[in-house]
């Protein structure tokens, strides 16, 4: 007779037995998810484990060394809870929006300057960021995108001419008729007219929003419905006060409150506002630009920076300001977090604004504020985009350090039958020897 016992059997099988139970149990594991059913935080192997808006990452820089589906995507707000004055609104902006990892240089030129994004200008439109910070030279005889120092263009530190980004700004505005951009210049263009007439070239005259229907006291901005209608859906700051009366650009801190941005934006319990910006408690600007990011970038770090310490800094900033939210939240690497990052701190400060709810996928629209929807586990779905105009993806210029690859599930279940039948083997052996 056979025992039940497993200590019965031959050492070489119990150890066999034993690892089969544990390789069960690891298959099972790997296997609860797949094909895209794969939500926020849920394990994963591969980015087409993972639902929409979703990839496959991790974090070694936390710890996190178990790659989960993380999101890549924004919910647009209007998406949500439309019809309100833009300035109610909290949006993406990416920082150096243009210094793209792996950015082809200048032929015969080795680049040496920072790095802030993984992704194109037009795939961070489509992943959700509305707001884009650019850092404008006279250059070459043209105006380009440059990421350099005392306000002079190297050829090692230039990107690409400015018009070629417009361009792709452009684009999407005329693909997508309802969304609305926010362009932020770092200027050092001397060029006379050269900022206007870039933007002529470029085909975005048409999208602008005009200086002289800012709200210059601090009143709500006009709603984005009007906006949309009207078809001002292009706003543009520059860093140079007199190009306001010059060429019909906005002058920034005008219209806008800004913390301070490198190092000094991300200490903890500190939240000063930028030289040239108004005191943060200022109600005389109805903007307000929440900088988070360090002064040197580091991609592998971004993750952990998206994770406690930014909703930490929110925090800090909102007491900083008399409790005012952000419109803008500009970071580097703006996909990369251990699960949610920006976009749940986003949903979050939307949520609170727009319908007084814990996160914007509890907003109904239409309803009460604080009428919030019941929604199982907040900020756990892939929340994109619901305006079906554009689809978003994630889009590493090169092989990032937090995707992972797939090995083959056929593979893991064929090592699993062959022990199977191999410890039936021993078994069967067994019992005839016995």
């Amino acid at each position: 007779m056979l025992s039940s016992s497993l200590w019965e059997l031959p050492s070489s099988s119990a150890i066999l037995y034993r690892f089969l139970t544990l390789f069960s149990f690891l298959i099972s594991i790997s296997a609860a998810c797949f094909n895209g059913n794969c939500q926020v935080m849920e394990a994963c192997t591969a980015a087409t484990d993972c639902g929409s808006g979703l990839y496959c990452g991790n974090c070694p820089a936390s710890g996190h060394n178990q790659p989960v589906c993380t999101r890549g995507q924004a919910t647009v707000p209007t998406s949500v809870i439309n019809g309100l004055p833009f300035n109610k609104y909290t949006w993406l902006m990416t920082h150096n929006s243009f210094s793209i990892v792996d950015a082809p240089s200048l032929a015969g030129v080795q680049r040496l300057t920072f790095y802030n994004q993984e992704d194109t200008v037009t795939n961070q439109l489509r992943n959700g960021v509305r707001g884009l910070m650019l850092d404008m030279y006279d250059f070459e005889n043209d105006i380009w995108l440059c990421h350099s120092f005392r306000g002079q263009c190297f050829n090692f530190t230039a990107f690409q001419p400015a018009i070629n980004t417009l361009r792709e700004v452009e684009a999407f505005l005329t693909e997508n008729p309802t969304e609305i951009v926010t362009i932020i210049i770092e200027d050092y263009v001397l060029t006379p007219k050269g900022l206007r007439n870039l933007f002529t070239s470029a085909g975005l005259d048409r999208y602008w929003f005009p200086v002289s229907k800012m709200p210059k006291k601090g009143e709500d901005w006009p709603t984005v419905t009007d906006m949309v209608q009207q078809n001002h859906r292009l706003l543009v700051f520059t860093s140079i006060a007199s190009k306001e009366a010059e060429e019909g650009i906005a002058y920034q801190w005008k219209y806008m409150l800004e913390n301070e941005p490198g190092d000094p934006g991300v200490v903890v319990g500190s939240c000063p506002n930028r030289r040239e910006s108004k005191p943060l408690k200022s109600r005389s600007s109805s903007l307000f630009l929440q900088n988070y990011f360090p002064t040197y970038p580091v991609e592998s770090e971004a993750c952990k920076e998206h994770s406690a310490p930014l909703f930490n800094m929110i925090s800090t900033c909102y007491k900083a300001s008399g409790n005012i939210l952000p419109n803008f939240l500009a970071v580097n690497f703006y996909m990369r977090s251990e699960g949610g990052g920006v976009f749940d701190a986003l949903d979050k400060i939307n949520g609170q604004t727009l319908c007084g709810c814990s996160t914007l996928a509890a907003c109904q629209a239409g309803a009460p504020p604080g009428t919030c929807k019941s929604i199982p586990a907040p900020n756990t779905g892939p929340l994109s985009s619901t305006t079906g105009s554009f689809t978003g993806s994630v889009q590493f210029t090169k092989p990032s350090a937090s995707t992972v690859h797939s090995p083959n599930l056929m593979v893991l279940w064929l090592f699993y039958l062959l022990l199977l039948a191999f410890l039936k083997t021993r078994i069967s052996t067994h019992i005839i020897g016995f």
